[in-house]
């Protein structure tokens, strides 16, 4: 009787550890998506320098404008949902890297100035800028479910805003 009672409870225990363990895990693996993308932001930052990283972000801005009035996204593949994000995906980045090029050469990293400090904040609200279109421009939600706390920090319209814009905030105050 008591080895079907300690055979039940560790069961119970090992069911319990690892239900927390997946819960922890989905948890950390949404943060270490905006982990990821903010620490390859900073890398390419520090090593390309920062002109090429203002250029970035910006053309984040400009692919969005575009992206938005794009008239022929009826075109684009809706029928499999990862067939349809990698279609709208595909998109906005050739529309960012061409306007990466353009405003590459026209950003000099010569009288420019950001710090570390600057540079991993400007990297989180790049991040942040990502994940933001990922939630309200791009159908990731019928691929990948974030989980609620990355919910809470992305999901709601009137955050999308804020999010928006505060790359645009942060290169105002931290780029000199």
């Amino acid at each position: 009787m008591t080895a079907t009672s300690a055979t039940d409870a560790i069961g119970q225990v090992n069911t319990l550890a690892t239900h927390y363990a997946f819960t922890v895990w989905n948890g950390m693996s949404d943060f270490l998506i905006i982990l990821v993308l903010l620490s390859l932001f900073f890398l390419f930052a520090w090593y390309v320098g920062r002109g090429p990283f203002v250029a970035v972000l910006l053309s984040f801005y400009s692919a969005y404008a575009l992206y938005v009035i794009f008239p022929y996204k009826s075109y684009l593949p809706t029928a499999p949902a990862m067939t349809a994000l990698l279609a709208q995906v595909g998109l906005y980045a050739g529309l960012a890297l061409v306007f990466y090029i353009i405003l590459r050469r026209v950003v000099v990293s010569d009288f420019l100035y950001i710090g570390v400090f600057g540079l991993i904040a400007l990297s989180f609200l790049g991040a942040a800028f990502l994940l933001t279109l990922a939630y309200h421009v791009f159908p990731v939600a019928d691929v990948y479910r974030f989980t609620p706390a990355i919910d809470l920090l992305f999901a709601p319209k009137a955050y999308f805003w804020w999010w928006f814009v505060a790359p645009a905030i942060g290169l105002f105050f931290l780029a000199r």
